[in-house]
Order: C-alpha cells, then structure tokens, then sequence
C-alpha cells in the first residue's frame, strides 16, 4: 500500500521528467558553443565555436547577423543545461526515495 507521501513523490517524479524533456526542446532549438572575435587587420570577424564529438569546430558569422541574439540564445541555452542536470539530480534523489530506478 502507497502513503500519500509516496503518490506525490511519483507525480513530481513525472511532471519532473515532462520538465527535463521540455527543457531539452528548447536547448536543441538553440545554439551550441561561444563566441570567439577575431581581430585581422583592423577588422574584427565574429566565429561560433562548438564541439562536433572530439574535434572542435567553427562558422563564421556573417556581416549583419545579430550578434547580441545569438549571445542571448547560448546564455538561454546554458540557463536550460543547467536545470536539467538540475532536475536530473532531483530525479535520483526522488528516485531513491521511492526505491525505483
């Protein structure tokens, strides 16, 4: 027989999962890496750097992307990175409190 204590812990357990899938939507929409700037020549050249399994790869970013966009996407997508593992450390602890894997 479940208490009450243990119903509500496996409703968290599920709305925290809900949570971590909806979280890992929007860090899929957004970009990967940093961005480095690059001075040559008096001109400075804006570069998207981001790992592609073990190498490290680079675009370039065009005159008249928005720079500050995409600054405000990899913050954003860093934000929702760390509140998955986050939810995923609760998970363990919730899960461990109801004995479940």
């Amino acid at each position: 027989m479940k208490t009450v204590f243990y119903s509500v812990v496996e409703e968290e357990k599920e709305r925290n999962l809900e949570r971590q899938d909806a979280y890992q939507e929007e860090v899929d929409k957004l970009p990967k890496g940093s961005l480095v700037i690059r001075e040559v020549g008096g001109k400075k050249y804006h570069y998207l750097y981001y790992r592609c399994g073990s190498k490290m790869k680079s675009k370039y970013l065009k005159v008249g992307t928005n720079i500050e966009e995409i600054r405000e996407q990899i913050a954003r997508r860093k934000h929702y990175e760390g509140l998955i593992k986050r939810l995923k450390n609760e998970y363990k602890q919730m899960c461990k409190v109801v004995k479940d894997k």
